[in-house]
């Protein structure tokens, strides 16, 4: 009708992906061809808006599609004659969107147009058709996604399903190759290969934390074949948009997972065992044991528990070498206070838990040391092979760029000079692996001689010797520890100085220990009574904050040495008797105000009124040095302030000239009341006026 044809024609176009927009391109074409429609149909070509704002956009209504918002809005101003889309699948994928624009099309007399007609959603037939085309392009998206994940997850179930494998592993008819993954690249300046879907080819770089853990935790390394290990899940946010996230799903869900699928670098027990220490160095929950191993000296750090109420023990050092310490969390109210479920220090716990760990493994000392001798030579020979592989691998792509440099045909110079400089950066890469091989190989640790091996094997013998040695650090030790021991309960009876270890070993036996505790003989300690003096002459003035900022300021310190804190005056107040700060009511004569809020009332700066209590014009008290100023605000002090030059009063100058002395000899009568000062605020003469026309006897 001529009240459509005054109108817009919007011509909606959409793709659901990027690699769609980018490769099929005759579905956009057929799309944008829609524009010689809406001309056909007597729409002027100005009049005509393609609205491609959603290419590469989803249209089943999880993401947000600026273009269709835009659509909608204008739909609803009643400004668009015709909507025009190849089918109703490009307008949406949902119901919700489908019938929002349907029922705002029918209110503002708005014509849907597609490939096989158009139709006015305001007619009950026309609506019918659109309902029937809305609900079949959304059970086609399902249909479509459904038939795809059961064929993935077919597949997926015989193992055949090949997805993006992790590094050092590859798909092929032959067993793969790879290289060992060490803990230690960093210290061996080793690298680690790349690869990622946007690179042809793998890179060697240095290591992260977060590669490492990757390998560590994929089943993959492990010979197993594993898929849906997350899932997809729709959720309303708090703007109530509907949004998806992906969910980490425990192995007990995952949808596959074939052991022995393929040959892996590792057994699945190693991997298991990999995984329990991995989920025993993250951080404990409450309550229980574990943690990473840290370098402190305390030994039962992470397995040490409460034998009174479970809970795990925490570490605290004290003293002057630091001693260990263990302590529980739980505390309990008594009078007022915290009162700690146990708190013992750690020196002789330690030494006991030690002790019964080196008489358990003192059968084992022996085997233990010849595997340890073996273990070094192969550990060095393991760093060598990685480094001629490096060398392998350099010599190869020299071998790969010369080949690349022969072949391209000489009249492409262009070509040829950048074939030429990558040749000799693969020989310079060649010659820096050879070269770092070479120092490696004069690095390398010879083989152990009879006399070194006699003395690994004496260590053997000696276990004792071996745990007390310099070069054994506290994390090895801990290490051992928590290799035999499962947890330790650690009771302490105070009254028998006495403390009894539980210690529950790996493979379910329990041992007790008593352990006698050295009996505590606290020395007194007492603060200085000056500084108790001091508190108690301040604390009628000041509250607790002020007078722990004078103490700290006078250099004054707490009967342990620290400075001294709201909490520390408060408690040293309590313990003495001293009653708290009471802030008295406001006297007749004035109001007692501190320098800035002084300053404030003068409508002055700080500096100057110090400078004034310094000069002696206005009168402060100070109970002790460094303590705050307090300045009484009285009618007087205001009465000093005036905006003329009273009658009798000269300047400064003047009076020095009349007086026959010194400045400082004026402020100072000034001070002790024997001249009247007053303080001009205005005019060009501002400043200090001295009465001397009244002279007191005596000047």
């Amino acid at each position: 009708t001529p009240g459509h044809l005054d109108r817009c024609a919007c011509v909606y176009v959409r793709q659901s992906s990027a690699a769609q927009v980018e490769h099929n391109r005759e579905s956009t074409e057929r799309q944008y061809q829609l524009v010689e429609r809406a001309l056909s149909l007597g729409w002027a070509s100005k009049q005509v808006q393609v609205v491609d704002n959603d290419l590469g956009v989803s249209g089943a209504g999880t993401s947000d599609r600026p273009g269709f918002a835009h659509l909608t809005c204008e739909v609803g101003l009643g400004r668009v004659g015709i909507v025009l889309a190849l089918e109703v699948s490009r307008l949406a994928r949902n119901n919700a969107e489908w019938y929002r624009l349907l029922d705002l099309c029918g209110v503002t007399n708005t014509l849907i147009g597609d490939a096989d007609g158009i139709y006015h959603p305001g007619l009950l037939n026309d609506r019918l058709v659109l309902g029937l085309k809305g609900t079949m392009s959304e059970a086609e998206l399902h249909v479509l996604r459904a038939r795809l994940n059961g064929g993935i997850r077919n597949k997926a179930a015989r193992g055949e399903l090949r997805r993006g494998l992790p590094v050092g592993l590859d798909w092929g008819e032959e067993d793969g190759s790879a290289r060992q993954v060490w803990l230690w690249f960093r210290s061996q300046d080793m690298t680690f290969p790349l690869q990622s879907s946007t690179l042809d080819e793998i890179r060697w770089v240095a290591p992260t934390y977060t590669k490492i853990h990757q390998v560590l935790t994929n089943p993959v390394y492990a010979g197993a074949y594993v898929y849906g290990k997350t899932r997809h899940e729709r959720f309303v946010d708090e703007t109530g948009q509907v949004r998806k996230r992906v969910r980490k799903l425990p192995r007990s869900e995952w949808a596959v997972l074939l052991h022995d699928h393929h040959q892996g670098f590792i057994d699945w027990e190693t991997f298991e065992r990999n995984q329990a220490r991995l989920a025993q160095n993250t951080r404990p929950r409450p309550h229980e044991s574990g943690g990473a191993v840290r370098e402190g000296a305390a030994l039962l750090q992470g397995i040490a528990s409460c034998g009174l109420c479970g809970r795990r023990l925490l570490v605290f050092y004290s003293g002057r070498n630091s001693s260990p310490g263990y302590y529980c969390a739980g505390s309990d109210i008594v009078q007022g206070r915290g009162s700690q479920c146990m708190r013992v220090g750690g020196v002789q716990i330690d030494r006991a838990v030690a002790g019964a760990v080196l008489e358990a493994l003192t059968p084992a000392g022996l085997e233990a040391s010849l595997k340890a001798a073996a273990q070094l030579e192969a550990d060095h020979e393991a760093v060598l092979a990685h480094f001629r592989r490096d060398v392998e691998r350099a010599r190869y792509e020299v071998q790969r760029a010369e080949r690349r440099y022969r072949a391209v045909d000489p009249e492409h110079r262009l070509v040829a000079r950048g074939l030429e400089a990558e040749w000799e950066q693969s020989l310079a890469a060649l010659e820096a692996a050879e070269q770092e091989l070479v120092r490696r190989e004069r690095q390398r640790l010879q083989p152990l001689t009879p006399a070194q091996r006699s003395s690994v094997l004496s260590l053997g013998q000696d276990l004792e010797r071996l745990w007390s040695a310099p070069t054994t650090t506290d994390r090895d030790r801990k290490e051992l520890l928590r290799t035999l021991l499962e947890e330790v309960l650690i009771s302490v009876n105070r009254e028998e100085e006495r403390g009894t270890l539980t210690l529950r070993w790996r493979g379910g036996l329990i041992r007790q220990i008593d352990v006698p505790l050295p009996r505590s003989r606290p020395s007194p300690i007492r603060t200085e009574e000056e500084t108790i003096e001091l508190v108690r002459r301040l604390a009628i003035h000041y509250p607790d904050a002020v007078i722990a900022g004078i103490l700290n300021r006078q250099g004054r310190r707490t009967a342990k040495g620290m400075r001294f804190t709201a909490n520390r005056v408060s408690s040293l107040r309590n313990h003495r008797g001293i009653p708290c700060f009471q802030p008295p009511p406001q006297r007749p004569d004035g109001e007692l105000l501190t320098v800035h809020q002084t300053a404030e009332r003068l409508g002055v700066a700080a500096s100057t009124v110090h400078r004034w209590l310094n000069d002696g014009f206005i009168a402060g008290e100070q109970p002790t040095p460094g303590a705050p100023w307090r300045i009484r605000f009285s009618e007087e002090l205001r009465s000093r302030f005036v905006e003329e030059t009273p009658e009798g009063y000269v300047s400064m100058s003047e009076a020095v000239r009349m007086l026959g002395v010194s400045r400082q000899t004026v402020l100072h009568h000034v001070k002790s009341g024997q001249l009247k000062a007053v303080h001009v605020r205005s005019g060009r003469r501002k400043g200090l006026r001295i009465k001397v026309l009244d002279m007191a006897p005596g000047l």
